[in-house]
């Protein structure tokens, strides 16, 4: 009887331990924060502001405090009164049903006692070709400090802030989620955030669900920094001119950011915000302004809505005294640390022009333009990701990254692919586009810059599967995808069947590239046979008369088909100089396109023509003394293409170009293990770039006086470099004062032994100076 007694004793300890068990669960799952929100109306779904309240104490303050919070679409977190993100939040998604979620450290902000937290929503409520709604305005908030859990569940406040309202017409246009945001100060708390207590007006918010829960599913966690904020600058008055109701505010430059008030006057009074990219140079569609209606007396007003320009607009009745007017600038959060000099001003204005252009392209995602769309087109990406290695810090890697995995990640179960992504209301695919992002100027550049092999690992199953989609001929040849849009460029002249083959085969090589370094021998052994075929077949097939043409293509010979083909390595040396006229006769290029004509002309090694062809293209929007930013084609508005917006980073290509080939810096392997610095200066005598790369900064400085070249380089710790010489035959060449060995062999990894045969010689880590003479 004691054996049985003891095997049942066992018995109940143990359910009980699991009836524990399971209790403890469920008590930890329903102690998770919710998704709260606050009671709205039938006719409430669009531009929804809302504020969130909740006071907890402290016995001390803790080692780590860590939030986690999510919103659709964006908020603002103040923490004691004190304002900690502005702007958070990222428009949806990672794919087309997650959220993203952001991780801010409140440690510095919180004290002994008692605390407040409160913070503000904006929910867009409409899609995007940059956002997908997910449908319900809601916010999820974390938060372990200490012992201490903050989590949004029923008892925080909250508060549909009605003092946001919609702007009247005109709206921004579709392509934009954002709405024109309309504030009237006469029924405004504007100190609700700073306040001790909560307001009374504050009510009980409504939980909405759970983390995984629809609309929202699983929470993704930001793989971008927090926006730079800048902070608010004055406006000086010598730059601000007075034109009857309107102040017209110059900034120091085309950027992103919020406008600010300090005024007097009566209430009801209506003050506007616009740019002059709302006004003048808006693409041919509505974007997007801001409007204030003022109280009595005393006020000061900051539009939340980030707009862009290069003046700000503030029209207002002549009783209301506008005091001061001022700017946030916001942005991503990366410092211009890369540079590029030389003796041509003009090409010094256009690398800056086009990484202020960069810059002005880039926050959730990357975008074709920060003002008629916002949109992420996946070919201008692939140019922007490029120019952010050369002019940007690592931190633009990120985004790089977060563009990849989004355009992959939104794959449709058939395997096809569409962007720009995220949205809500686009999903056309561009088939050009999206070979080259998964090709080699994509996917494989940014491996090379970067050296993260994870993305491959991820991403290359879904690259397979959507190349298998592409139909093709007999010969090996692909045929012309419809997608949803056959676009190729703006422009006319598109040989259009040879773009997507030259595409296609530019995707197997990344693709080879990549099966390579994952160790896919098969693959890799396959794709090397099919890139070999393609080749011959297709200039037996488009190789007549000295140029590249689809017999059954009618247009003019198109100088992008002869780009892609020297790039591709599919024209051979010996085709070089019948393509080069091509490209001294032949303008169909947009600006989008002409950086891989400017490339070509380099690799084909003609830099001094590759330099005066680009230079005659820009030179309208270069020499252009009103505008800091490239234009999205070669003229404004009708005279451009799509639209004609005056800042798309697709036009900035020649930053590449000069850093990457007239400077010479490109990584030789991946991650900079190996360094190349080949410069070709063609026309130019002196210029300088420097490149901060995941293994340091690289710098080159290079003088070239009657027949004597002089480089001085940086080569940071943890690579090697290899050194081209321009072409020329250099009798002598010396490494920090002392001359080299030369040998007429291969080149190989000796270091300081200079080999005549490629002009080359490997240097290690360090600062050397290079004198040769011809």
């Amino acid at each position: 009887m004691g054996r049985y007694k003891s095997v049942s004793t066992l018995l109940i300890v143990f359910v009980l331990l699991v009836l524990q068990s399971i209790n403890q669960r469920a008590s930890a799952q329903e102690s998770g924060a919710s998704w709260i929100g606050v009671p709205l109306g039938p006719s409430d779904t669009v531009n929804i502001w809302s504020g969130y309240r909740k006071n907890f104490m402290l016995d001390e303050v803790p080692a780590t405090a860590v939030a986690k919070i999510a919103v659709d679409s964006k908020y603002w977190l103040y923490v004691n009164g004190q304002m900690v993100v502005f702007e958070g939040g990222l428009k949806r998604g990672p794919n087309p049903k997650d959220t993203y979620y952001d991780e801010v450290d409140l440690k510095p902000y919180l004290k002994k006692g008692n605390n407040q937290l409160a913070i503000l929503v904006w929910y867009f409520g409409k899609n995007g070709f940059s956002h997908n709604s997910s449908g319900k305005a809601a916010l999820f908030f974390e938060l372990k400090a200490g012992s201490v859990m903050v989590l949004t569940d029923a008892s925080w406040r909250g508060k549909r802030l009605v003092e946001y309202k919609t702007a009247p017409a005109p709206i921004p246009n579709f392509r934009l989620p954002e709405s024109n945001i309309y504030y009237d100060a006469q029924i405004a708390d504007s100190t609700w955030m700073k306040d001790v207590e909560v307001s009374p007006s504050f009510a009980e918010v409504l939980t909405l669900g759970k983390e995984g829960d629809l609309p929202w599913n699983k929470l993704v966690k930001r793989p971008i920094p927090l926006f730079k904020d800048f902070g608010i600058r004055k406006f000086e008055t010598k730059d601000i001119i007075t034109k009857g109701d309107t102040l017209v505010c110059k900034l120091p430059y085309n950027m992103q950011f919020t406008p600010y008030v300090r005024l007097a006057g009566k209430a009801g009074q209506t003050v506007k915000f616009l740019t002059d990219n709302y006004v003048h140079y808006h693409g041919s569609a509505e974007n997007i302004r801001g409007e204030y209606i003022t109280k009595e007396g005393q006020q000061q007003y900051e539009s939340l809505g980030w707009i862009n320009g290069h003046y700000l607009y503030v029209v207002a009745p002549n009783d209301v005294q506008i005091q001061e007017v001022g700017y946030r600038e916001t942005g991503y959060n990366s410092d211009f640390v890369g540079a590029f000099h030389s003796d041509d001003v003009f090409f010094n204005t256009l690398w800056e022009k086009a990484r202020r252009t960069l810059y002005i392209t880039m926050r959730d995602t990357y975008m074709d333009c920060p003002d008629r769309e916002r949109a992420q087109w996946t070919g201008d990406a692939v140019l922007e990701a490029e120019e952010a290695f050369y002019a940007l810090d690592t931190q633009a890697h990120a985004l790089a990254r977060k563009w990849l995995y989004e355009v992959l990640y939104w794959q449709r179960e058939d395997g096809s692919l569409f962007a720009p992504v995220p949205a809500g209301n686009w999903d056309k695919e561009l088939p050009d586009q999206i070979l080259a992002t998964v090709g080699y100027y994509g996917i494989w550049t940014y491996y090379l810059h970067t050296g993260d092999k994870k993305i491959l690992q991820d991403l290359y199953p879904r690259i397979q599967r959507y190349l298998n989609l592409w139909d093709k001929y007999p010969d090996g040849l692909v045929k012309l995808r419809a997608g949803g849009w056959q676009w190729g460029d703006w422009g006319e002249n598109k040989d259009m069947l040879l773009l997507y083959n030259l595409w296609y085969y530019l995707a197997l090589k990344g693709s080879s590239l990549m099966a390579d370094e994952l160790g896919k021998n098969d693959d890799a052994q396959r794709l090397k046979l099919e890139m070999a075929h393609f080749a011959t077949k297709f200039n037996e097939r488009f190789w007549r008369n000295g140029a590249y043409r689809d017999p059954a293509y009618t247009g003019k010979t198109d100088d992008r088909v002869h780009a892609l083909a020297v790039l591709a390595g599919i024209a051979s040396p010996a085709q070089y100089k019948a393509i080069q006229h091509v490209f001294l006769q032949e303008e169909h290029a947009s600006p989008y396109m002409e950086k891989y004509v400017f490339e070509a002309m380099f690799t084909m090694g003609i830099p001094t023509e590759a330099l005066a062809r680009h230079k005659k293209r820009f030179a309208s929007m270069v020499n252009n003394t009103y505008f800091t930013t490239l234009f999205e084609g070669w003229g404004i508005g009708s005279a451009g293409y799509g639209g004609g917006t005056v800042n798309h980073a697709w036009s900035g290509g020649g930053l590449t170009i000069l850093s990457a080939y007239l400077c010479g810096i490109r990584p030789l392997s991946p991650g900079y293990e190996e360094i190349l610095i080949a410069p070709q200066l063609g026309n130019i005598r002196q210029a300088a770039a420097s490149v901060t790369s995941v293994k340091g900064e690289v710098t080159v400085d290079i003088k070239e006086h009657d027949k004597e070249l002089w480089l001085t380089i940086n080569i940071p710790e943890g690579t090697s470099g290899k050194v081209v010489l321009p072409v020329g035959q250099y009798q002598n060449v010396w490494l920090n004062n002392k001359r080299t060995k030369q040998v007429s062999t291969k080149p190989n990894k000796n270091k300081n032994i200079y080999h005549r045969e490629d002009r080359s010689l490997w240097i290690a880590p360090g600062k050397w100076v290079i004198k040769a003479q011809k």
